[in-house]
């Protein structure tokens, strides 16, 4: 009888669970519309209510302006402004997620905070050269999670301004 078999087999797959084989991620996925893009859980700082921005002038259109946040002015980027999309009409559901980018925080308004989901690494697959009006430089890759695609954004790329204002 051979007793480590058991603790070297990979964990099976079952309907709504991972395969514990591999490195895992935690993601807050946010909707725009009917499509859902993933955040790493771990650039996530906060999540709150739609408030008012100042508006800033010179900045490009998708910034909204800035909010203070307990004294810290942080900027509002609007993801669908973002993605060219036009801009969002923003109501009292909307939220801003507050994303840690570098040594910096800026708020991303989106539609909702949809869920949190556990995906393994090998999951996650590379967007595909294709036509389409988001820019794949702010994807990082698309992962299927019980029959629907989440597009994960490299944040870091939705914040470079260069060539922007």
């Amino acid at each position: 009888m051979n007793t480590t078999t058991a603790a070297i087999e990979p964990i099976e797959e079952t309907e709504g669970a991972l395969v514990q084989s591999g490195e895992t991620i935690q993601l807050i996925t946010v909707t725009i519309g009917d499509e859902e893009y993933g955040v790493d859980i771990m650039e996530v700082r906060e999540i709150k209510a739609w408030s008012d921005t100042t508006t800033l002038p010179n900045t490009p259109r998708f910034v909204r302006g800035v909010i203070n946040l307990r004294g810290a002015v942080l900027p509002i980027y609007d993801l669908r402004a973002r993605f060219g999309l036009g801009l969002t009409e923003p109501t009292p559901l909307h939220v801003v997620v507050i994303v840690a980018v570098e040594d910096k925080s800026i708020g991303i308004l989106v539609d909702a905070v949809s869920d949190i989901l556990i995906i393994s690494k090998d999951e996650v697959r590379p967007v595909p050269e294709m036509e389409r009006s988001i820019d794949e430089a702010y994807l990082s890759g698309l992962v299927t999670v019980q029959g629907r695609m989440v597009a994960l954004l490299a944040v870091e790329k939705l914040f470079e301004l260069e060539d922007e204002i």
